[in-house]
Formats: structure tokens, C-alpha cells, sequence
């Protein structure tokens, strides 16, 4: 389940503030913004890192939704739940169309840099990321791995996504999901593995991650 999903009964649900946003309340598009920016950005910097780049594309999937927005199918009307699936799921997608075009576009510009100058030599070492918690650690082992397992660790672990909820937002098979986690989980392990015999609620989330849907 997201995190996002657990709200008070009494709030209105995203399609009703996407409703009342259309109708001219800023206020219930400041909500939705609320409501999903953290699980965003989260998303954004587990394909960006920390350049900065991440928040630009998370801002921009909001100025999409507030100028095009996303239409809710008839099948979800009257489900809150259902319509905050689907809310949810057009944000993500929208916040990895953004990340994918930004590194494309350093792609790019590392290619043309490297043709018009002689490669400088990288730094010989990388300063040591010091982490004080269970969650900090594991984000900091995950920053290391490829960028597509970085993603689907991430959507699982921190955004508590199922499996077909993660297929929905990257486009890829369950079955891929479940093999790119599998073989995440495995290059962690051996960082992880003081963390694991802690058995902390994060590692719980480590353990299960394999789960599936």
C-alpha cells in the first residue's frame, strides 16, 4: 500500500480535489500537491541522485497536472481509493517521463563535452555518505545500484508499492519487477547484511520486498 493512501475519512479524496481545482479552488490543488510531492520527489532522486535536477521535474509533473491534468475513467467514479490509484499512478509516470528526459539530455551533454575536450582523470575516491538510521543506510546502498533496480527498490521499499503498482508507473512486466528486486536485494546484501540481523521495521520491509503483489 502507499503511504499516501493513509488518510483520514473526513478528508476529501484526490479525485474530489481534482474536481473542486477544476471548478477554480487553488486551494484543493495545494492539497494534492501536499499529498504527493514527498513520494515524488522520493521517486525523482532514485533515478536523478542529488543534483537538484529531481525537484525541477517533480514542480514540472505538477505544473502538467494543473495545465493538462489526468482523466479519471468512468469505471473509477464514486471510488475514492480507485480514483487515487489512478491519480497517483499518472503522477509517477509523469515524474519518470521527466527523469528519463534528463538523463538523455546529460547523456547527451557528457558525449559532447568528451568530444571536445581530453577526459580529465575521475576522482580517485568518493566522500564517505554517513548515515544515522536503518532508512539512510538502505538509501545509501540502494544510490549505488543501476538506475532501473535503484527504481523498483525504491517504489517497494519507501512507497510501499505492490508489484503491479510499480508495472503500472515504469511500464515493465510484473514478472521483470520481481527479477530487477531480486537481483537488487542480492547486490545489497552483503551492506545490508549488519543491518538485516537488527531486524528493525525498515529490514522487515527488506526481507518481505521480494513479496510480490
Amino acid at each position: 500500500m502507499d503511504m499516501n493512501s493513509e488518510r483520514s475519512p473526513l478528508e476529501p479524496s484526490d479525485s474530489a480535489l481534482l474536481d473542486a481545482w477544476r471548478a477554480g479552488d487553488t486551494g484543493a490543488f495545494t492539497a494534492l500537491v501536499r499529498r504527493y510531492e514527498a513520494a515524488l520527489l522520493r521517486h525523482a532522486k532514485a533515478l536523478l541522485g542529488e543534483s537538484g535536477a529531481h525537484e525541477d521535474v517533480v514542480q514540472e509533473s505538477f505544473m502538467k497536472l494543473a495545465s493538462r491534468g489526468v482523466e479519471l475513467p468512468a469505471a473509477v467514479a464514486g471510488d475514492p481509493e480507485a480514483g487515487q490509484r489512478v491519480i497517483g499512478a499518472w503522477l509517477h509516470k509523469v515524474v519518470r517521463n521527466g527523469c528519463m528526459d534528463v538523463l538523455k539530455a546529460e547523456s547527451r551533454r557528457k558525449t559532447r563535452e568528451r568530444a571536445a575536450a581530453a577526459p580529465e582523470a575521475a576522482p580517485s575516491t568518493t566522500p564517505e555518505v554517513e548515515v544515522e538510521d536503518t532508512r539512510g543506510f538502505v538509501r545509501a546502498a540502494i544510490a549505488a545500484l543501476p538506475s532501473d533496480q535503484r527504481e523498483v527498490l525504491a517504489l517497494r521499499l519507501f512507497e510501499e508499492k505492490s508489484y503491479r503498482e510499480i508495472a503500472e508507473v515504469t511500464g515493465k512486466k510484473v514478472g521483470t519487477i520481481g527479477w530487477l528486486i531480486s537481483e537488487g536485494l542480492q547486490a545489497l546484501s552483503g551492506r545490508l547484511a549488519p543491518v538485516l540481523s537488527e531486524a528493525s521495521p525498515a529490514t522487515v520491509n527488506i526481507r518481505t520486498a521480494n513479496g510480490g503483489a
